[in-house]
């Protein structure tokens, strides 16, 4: 009587690894577990839905960025954001019915790089877009970073200055 309740509770505490292991694994493949729970791999302790406490912010964020130099329709720019994660921003950017460009953004503790593109509407001076950005990746505290943001804007077409909003998602 004693073996099989020994049994039936070492079956019961491997089928709860193996529940933590493949919950863990399944975030993983989402990318949503943080680096400390990457490293901890799917061991399949009870303390692993704790290590799953990546850093997710909900971020807003609006940059003023002047124009530095171009190359036909290919412009760079650079200044500052504000919002959820203040600091310098640098972007390289091609102007066009399309807007694309790549970016990043440098923060206390680290940086942020991505790309986004945006359908621009007008055909004044100033011209607004809208569309979505890509965060690739980072250095620092954020050289895990990954995610998705809504990009919306306005562009002055006369002083190429470009104010950039973003909100969404960031992982790190």
């Amino acid at each position: 009587m004693v073996k099989q309740t020994a049994s039936k509770e070492r079956g019961l505490l491997t089928a709860r690894h193996l529940a933590s292991a493949a919950l863990s694994l399944a975030m993983l493949l989402a990318g949503t577990l943080g680096p400390a729970a990457q490293s901890a791999g799917a061991r399949g302790s009870s303390h692993d839905v704790a290590l799953i406490a990546s850093r997710v912010l909900d971020a807003t964020d609006t940059a003023h960025l002047h124009y530095v130099s171009a190359s036909g329709s290919l412009l760079f720019e650079e200044g500052s954001a504000s919002g959820s994660l203040p600091g310098k921003m640098q972007l390289h950017g091609e102007v066009g019915p399309t807007l694309s460009a790549s970016f990043t953004v440098s923060l206390h503790g680290g940086t942020i790089s991505g790309r986004g593109t945006a359908k621009a509407h007008g055909a004044g001076r100033y011209e607004s877009f809208a569309g979505s950005l890509t965060i690739t990746g980072g250095t620092g505290r954020y050289a895990h970073a990954h995610g998705h943001a809504g990009l919306y804007g306005v562009f002055d077409r006369r002083t190429y200055a470009l104010t950039v909003q973003t909100t969404g998602r960031l992982l790190y």
